[in-house]
Parts: structure tokens; sequence; C-alpha cells
């Protein structure tokens, strides 16, 4: 998740506010309903973890403005301002804390101070406001030191993750291998083209020749069945069904007979083999 984007957003946005040494609240209203700078959230992840990392990195962002020492009341009110906006518009229920160490509020509570001197109560009402709203969140790590480092090493974790991704998705593969193929090549297409028009010459010619609304199969059992009605007829005209059923079983008579002479012959020799 880069933020480079936003934090440069915000960058313009206090910039514009402190180019016209503008001091009052109004005023960075004004600025940022004309940049519609809301529309910061659309970019938003959806994981819970990164959101409030976005929004502590926003949050930190306009506190660096807030408390830095060489900047003008103006850069620094603007700072606040852009803290106190970021809180308000967030579009995530409950809100997300803001984190402020220690040494960062001693330095908020100065700039209340310099501004209530300087008659510009808005600093200290707004404070006041998310101090009830209970919108801060204390602790003792400084935040350039404690958040920044987290956030620069997940944003380097997740960049390394993105080009081995890259580098797997898109290296030398079979797919690579596949978008460099040259089909010409692996195939010979003259073959091919040649192989197509002899089919297609030979289902013209059977077409023509036997049709193409019968299956083979159907054809031969049609010849058949002609075949058979054919022999039926041709039967009854003759008669030699009748005839060779008559020769049929002369024959199986006659090797009948021929069995039964067969075995007595055998039966008398036996019997001549005893006497002698």
């Amino acid at each position: 998740m880069d933020l480079g984007p936003m934090k440069r957003d915000i960058d313009d946005l206090i910039s514009q506010f402190a180019a016209a040494d503008s001091t009052r609240f109004s005023d960075m209203k004004q600025v940022w309903v004309s940049k519609k700078f809301s529309y910061i959230y659309n970019a938003r992840p959806t994981c819970a973890n990164s959101l409030a990392l976005l929004m502590q990195s926003l949050y930190s962002h306009s506190i660096g403005h807030l408390i830095s020492p060489d900047s003008s009341l103006s850069r620094r009110l603007g700072g606040l301002y852009c803290l106190y906006c970021l809180h308000e518009t967030q579009p995530f229920m409950p809100p997300f804390k803001i984190y402020l160490s220690l040494e960062e509020l001693k330095k908020v509570r100065s700039l209340v101070a310099e501004a209530q001197v300087r008659g510009l109560g808005a600093a200290a009402a707004l404070v006041r406001r998310l101090l009830e709203k209970k919108a801060f969140l204390f602790g003792c790590v400084e935040t350039n030191e404690g958040l920044k480092g987290k956030v620069d090493e997940l944003t380097e974790l997740e960049n390394r993750r993105i080009r081995a991704a890259c580098e797997k998705l898109f290296g030398e593969s079979k797919i690579e291998e596949l978008i460099h193929m040259d089909l010409g090549m692996e195939v010979d297409l003259g073959e091919v083209k040649q192989k197509s028009r002899e089919y297609k010459e030979l289902k013209r010619v059977a077409a023509v020749e036997g049709g193409d609304e019968e299956l083979l199969g159907d054809v031969i059992e049609k010849i058949a069945k002609e075949w058979d009605a054919q022999r039926e007829v041709f039967y009854r005209q003759t008669g030699l069904s009748q005839k060779l059923n008559e020769e049929e079983q002369q024959l199986l008579q006659q090797e009948e007979e021929g069995d039964g002479d067969q075995c007595f012959d055998k039966e008398l020799e036996q019997i001549l083999s005893q006497q002698s």
C-alpha cells in the first residue's frame, strides 16, 4: 500500500492554506471543500489492519506539520485543522482514534496556548472537542520513530511480494513459451490444408454416390432384409427349399446307417476273435 500520494495531498492542502497566511478554521474548511478532500478515503484498502494503518499514517503526517518547530503558525494550525477534519470525515464506525505521544501532546498544548495569545480560539475549541469524544490514544512512543518505521517496513514487505509475484508470473515458463510460439513452425499448415481438401472431396463423393442421410449400418441392414425377402420368393416359386430339406434328410439318414454298419462290423469281428 503506497501512501505517498495521500501524504502529498495533505502537503498540498496545508500548503494552500498556509500560502495565504490563513489562521482561521473556516478558511481550512473552504480549502478542504474546494479540493473535495474527503475523497481521499475512496482509495482505502479493504483489510481492517490496513485501514488502521492508513488512518494512523494520515494522522501522523498531519501531526508532523502540527509539531514542526521551523514551520509558521499558519502551517502548524493547518496541520491541527487537517487532523481534526480527517478524524471527523472518516467513513469508519467506530472511528479510528488518533495516536499521540506524550511529547507530541506537549507541543499541541504549546500551539493552543500560542493561538489563544493571538486571539485564535478555534484551536482550543477543536482540541477540547476531540478530548470530549475521547479521540486521542496517548502513548510513550514517538509517532515518527514508531509508526513511520512500521509503515515503511510493511510497505517494503508488500513491494517485495509484488515483485516476486511478477517475476514468477512473467518469468521464463510454459506460459512464456506459448506466448512466443510460432504456430506456423509448430504445425505444417500446407499438409493440414492438403488433407483437409482431400477429406472434403471424399465427403462430397460419398454424399453424391450414397447420400448422406443414412448411415452405413442402416444401408447394410436394409440390403440384408431385401435379400431375405427375394430368397423366400425364389423358394416359393421353385420349391427349391423343400428339395434341399429332403436331400439333407437323406444324407443324415445315410450317415446314420453307415454308422450302424460300422458298429455291426466291429461287434462281429470281436466275436470271431474270441472263438478262435
